[in-house]
């Protein structure tokens, strides 16, 4: 499928917060080259298995996550977090379960899982999902730090990842350094140009300008924004949602 160009907010946590943010979309629907509204809803190994956790606060509990995912034209996406890859298979099909009908898309925040259990687990789950692979700097590490090398990582993946997120801040609202990430974005787009290419790390109501350089050089690739919807930059708040307005606004118009 091709991957689906979009605008993130990720921590959402009830439906009605979708409906609000989709309002603020509507005034731009009009325009068919306008990015979708990424409805992100966070879940980790430990919340999925009920294991002590300073984020059982912030994330929604499991059997809530599927009343979130809306019929609106949105694109509905569960992330997963376990940077230890745990139970990966019997974890992925459980977490994609709990995402119900509505569910879009899988956005992996781990390290280089094994493509071949995560194929396994969209199968056994029964849903063709969009697929963000998360690239953080635990990745890049494990690539010494250097975008040929992952990129030829990205082999192993190929038919399964629809998108590859370069996010080095994964969540912490830590600005990013879009020079530093092209490198990285165009060994991927050269070696795999059917990855959709999304960009993350300190986006919010009044930082849409540290994306620019990166969507100057790549204009069809995504964003998506976390920590800086909060006025105190961590995900462990809830969302101010007039940021998330602010935020949402500005990206609409720069990404047109």
């Amino acid at each position: 499928m091709a991957p689906t160009r979009y605008i993130g907010i990720t921590d959402f946590t009830t439906y009605e917060q979708v409906e609000e943010m989709y309002e603020v979309c509507k005034k731009f629907v009009a325009h068919e080259s306008v990015p979708k509204l990424h409805v992100g809803v966070m879940m980790s190994y430990k919340t999925l298995n009920n294991l002590p956790t300073k984020w059982a606060n912030a994330y929604p509990s499991k059997q809530t996550i599927a009343q979130i995912f809306s019929t609106l034209p949105v694109m509905n996406c569960l992330h997963y977090a376990d940077y230890t890859n745990t139970n990966v298979a019997s974890s992925l099909i459980s977490a994609i379960g709990w995402g119900g009908d509505n569910l879009h898309a899988l956005q992996l925040d781990m390290v280089w899982p094994d493509p071949s259990v995560v194929c396994f687990a969209l199968h056994a789950a029964g849903m063709r999902l969009e697929v963000i692979l998360q690239i953080n700097a635990e990745a890049m590490r494990h690539c010494d730090d250097t975008p040929v090398a992952v990129a030829k990582r990205l082999d192993n993946y190929q038919g399964v990842a629809t998108h590859v997120l370069l996010d080095k801040s994964m969540g912490r609202g830590k600005g990013m350094d879009a020079e530093a990430l092209i490198p990285y974005a165009e060994a991927i787009s050269e070696r795999h140009p059917e990855l959709g290419l999304v960009v993350a790390g300190g986006l919010g109501p009044y930082t849409g300008s540290l994306a620019q350089p990166f969507l100057r050089r790549f204009p069809m690739a995504s964003v998506d924004a976390q920590g800086q919807l909060r006025s105190s930059g961590s995900a462990l708040d809830p969302i101010e949602w007039d940021r998330a307005t602010t935020y949402l606004k500005n990206m609409l118009l720069l990404m047109q």
